[in-house]
């Protein structure tokens, strides 16, 4: 089997600039804490007199940290994001007086409500001068609020996590009953392959997506349940790939050799025929990763997939794709740009490396 390697990518361009945007994306799924401005879990401080500005949009921040007893750093905030991170008022203007400051909430229409913000409030030791310069800030949200105020660019990063993590379990999830049924019916033929195909047969006539809701009603709701359901609808692909090299494999003559040196069918099948034909599902697989993350930002959509407020791009897109027509297109556009972008660099992949493994082209 030929080997693929970063060099041999280096002459496909397409494959290239896809691998290096899956690569990305991986990072930021990794790091999205760390990179987002909104660092609290799932990117969910809500801040309605702000809600649905326009990318670049600027506001004076408040920020009243929690008390320092209830600051719990560790390294698991720069991955889950921070469960204490206070406060924040959007703020139109401000007072700061010997014993605390006056602050006028940030309203469009009408004056904001004025409060009385005690300085006992912030950490201790905490001076006027401290106050201005670590307290109040100027936040710029770079691709706008959301329906409910929240940051759009870090619920976008952070929804890169869940669809590169949908798309990985789906994939293995696919892969080990795909590899363990197609092998198993290619292999032994027989009665065994008729069930195995009757199996196929079935599964291959239900649309994916209506099964996909069916398993999905049938777990419940849930962040795990969505990774399940999608990866037990992409195992058809996978079993029929791998049927037909296993089929057209057994019979060759160094798998015929195994049999003649008594090598047990396992490890003439595991270690000698699948090896093989990792070519065609490498292909396969760059394939079934698109189709998880279509799937997943689908349930979203429909309200199936994972729930608030794990920030996921379907979801994004059913919040907001009414301001399609209102004016501010780009609230559902920003989150549709983010899934065709990283389906089209799995499928351009895909391609290139079906245009590598071709024994035809090759």
């Amino acid at each position: 089997m030929r080997k693929i390697t970063i060099k041999t990518l280096l002459y496909h361009s397409g494959g290239f600039f896809a691998l290096s945007y899956i690569s990305l994306c991986l990072l930021v799924s990794i790091f999205a804490y760390v990179i987002a401005p909104d660092k609290s879990v799932n990117a969910n401080q809500m801040h309605l007199s702000i809600h649905s500005q326009h990318p670049g949009f600027e506001v004076q921040m408040l920020h009243i940290p929690v008390d320092d007893r209830q600051i719990n750093k560790s390294l698991k905030n720069l991955f889950y994001g921070d469960p204490n991170p206070g406060v924040y008022f959007p703020i139109s203007s401000f007072i700061i007086e010997q014993d605390g400051l006056w602050i006028e909430h940030f309203n469009f229409d009408t004056p904001g409500k004025k409060e009385w913000i005690p300085l006992h409030s912030f950490p201790k030791s905490t001076t006027k001068s401290a106050l201005l310069s670590n307290y109040i800030t100027t936040k710029k949200f770079l691709l706008g609020t959301d329906l409910f105020g929240r940051d759009v660019l870090s619920r976008l990063l952070i929804g890169t996590r869940v669809s590169l993590s949908i798309g990985f379990v789906a994939v293995l999830i696919s892969l080990l009953v795909g590899l363990f049924l197609g092998s198993l019916g290619g292999y032994y033929g027989g009665t065994i392959d008729k069930v195995v195909m009757w199996i196929i047969n079935v599964t291959w006539s239900i649309p994916t997506l209506l099964l996909v809701i069916a398993i999905s009603v049938a777990l419940g709701k849930g962040f795990w349940q969505v990774f399940i359901a999608v990866g037990l609808t992409m195992w058809v692909e996978v079993a029929r790939i791998v049927r037909g090299q296993v089929i057209t494999l057994k019979n060759r003559q160094f798998v015929i050799a195994t049999r003649v040196l008594g090598f047990s069918s396992f490890r003439t099948l595991f270690r000698h025929i699948l090896p093989n034909a990792l070519g065609p599902l490498v292909v396969i697989t760059a394939s079934n990763f698109a189709a998880a993350i279509l799937v997943e930002s689908g349930l979203s959509f429909l309200g199936i997939g994972a729930q608030p407020p794990i920030p996921t791009w379907g979801t994004m897109i059913k919040d907001h794709y009414q301001f399609l027509v209102m004016g501010k297109p780009y609230m559902a556009l920003i989150p549709g740009l983010a899934i065709m972008l990283l389906v089209s660099s799995f499928m351009i992949l895909g391609n290139t490396l079906r245009d590598y493994y071709d024994p035809i082209k090759n």
